[in-house]
Formats: C-alpha cells, structure tokens, sequence
C-alpha cells in the first residue's frame, strides 16, 4: 500500500531518528511535522499523553513510544525486515533496543547531551557539570564495556541492519553533538559497528534536516525546518521522481 505515514517529532531525538531509519529501510512514505520538544500543544498531548516523541499517524491509527512504532511498523508493512527470524535473535535484538532505549538514553541524552545541550538551549541556564562528568567517566565507558562484547566484528548483528543496530547507533549520533565519540582504540568493534550503521543509506537524508534543525534558534525552528524540507523537496523532485520514503514537510 503506497501511502505516507506522519511522525510528529524532533529530528535530533534519538528516537525520532530510529523510527524514520526503520521507515526508509522499510521503504515507506512519511511526513515529519516538526515539535520542539517541551512546546507541545493540547493536541499533541492527546496523542501522546506522556508528552513524548515520537507520535505516529497511520490513516486513523496513532501510536506513541519508538519501540511501539518500530514494531507496528515492521507488521504492518511488507519490506526490510527489522527483526531476526530466529526466535532467540530476535529476543536479543529486542533487549538491544531495550538496552539502547534506557541506558544509552540515560547516560547519553538525559546525562550528557540533555545536560549540554539541551538545558542550556531551552532553559538559559548551565545543566549539571557533576552529571556530565559522571556520565562520560563512568556510565558511557561502562556501557561502552557491555557494547563492545555484544558489537559484530563486520558487517550489522544479525545480517542486515536492524532495529537493534540502529537502536544503539542513533544515541552516539547525540553524544557527538555534545562532544563525545568513542574511543576506538578502546572500544573497535562497538566504534565500527556504531559507524558502519550511521553510515548506512537509511540515515543518509536525516541528518541534513538534523543539521537544519541544530542551526537554528530554538523560537524558530520548526519555520526553518519547513523552509529546508520545501527547498530540498523541490531539488529532489527537479532531479528525479519522488520515491517511497522521501521525506516531505
């Protein structure tokens, strides 16, 4: 069925970032309406009544949580396959994203890139030096140890990529925004597995919108980014004609 679905969401949420990465391995067409996140509205408050992103909208279905999405996704839609075949794989792809979902999103995001980035951004105030310091000299290592164990030593954990190669990668694509890589002296198989899937084609477009985005001020993003996504709709479609999993604004 070739129809577009619309995620509401900020294109530098980690989770944000999975979903459309499963959406265009999956081939499907989907709008992105921009929210700055804390600015949501009532009506996006009763799609998501946790106040999170993402939310989907599929024809009259809506969903919040990525990893909801992600596997309604995967059901519902015929294509690239996000989870193994194999039972056992795909329980350990599953605790993956779990793992990725809260650690990496507590040391990463809440501890280093919310910290910052985002505190500073949003609230006009400095976040939490101890936090920061906590978080890149003992629990971003630590999860890093765990990582490294788990890491493919080519290629992606079970194939071809998936939604647990992708879970753990979109949370470094934060962590270098607020100044972090891994060390790949320490860490090689975690730093080239975690390369090797942000450089994959199904990341390719995001991260000119993420670049967008990170540009502009916060008041006046969510203009910015209509602007762009109508620029570079436009040069896409004078190129060539639109295909499945282009975004659109």
């Amino acid at each position: 069925m070739d129809r577009a679905v619309t995620i509401i969401g900020s294109y530098v949420s980690p989770y944000v970032r999975k979903v459309l990465a499963c959406l265009n391995l999956k081939g499907v067409g989907f709008e992105v309406d921009p929210i700055t996140p804390f600015f949501g509205n009532d009506e996006f408050r009763r799609l998501s009544p946790l106040c999170r992103i993402p939310v989907l909208i599929d024809g009259d279905f809506a969903a919040s949580d990525s990893s909801v999405i992600c596997g309604y996704i995967d059901e519902a839609y015929s294509g690239h396959a996000l989870l193994p075949a194999d039972p056992k794989d795909r329980a350990r792809a599953r605790w993956l994203e779990e793992f990725a979902d809260t650690r990496l999103g507590d040391v990463l995001i809440w501890s280093l890139f919310y910290q910052k980035i985002v505190h500073p951004l949003v609230w006009g105030e400095p976040g939490d030096q101890a936090r920061i310091d906590k978080a890149i000299g003992q629990d971003i290592p630590a999860a890093l140890d765990y990582l490294e164990q788990q890491a493919p030593s080519d290629g992606f954990l079970f194939g071809d990529i998936g939604i647990a190669d992708i879970s753990v990668a979109t949370f470094f694509r934060n962590g270098s925004f607020a100044g972090f890589e891994i060390d790949a002296q320490r860490w090689p198989r975690a730093a080239q597995w975690v390369d090797r899937t942000l450089g994959h084609p199904c990341f390719a477009d995001l991260f000119r919108f993420e670049d967008v985005q990170r540009n502009a001020d916060i008041k006046g993003r969510r203009q910015a980014l209509l602007d762009a996504g109508a620029r570079l709709t436009q040069q896409t479609l004078g190129e060539r004609e639109p295909r499945r999993g282009m975004m659109r604004l």
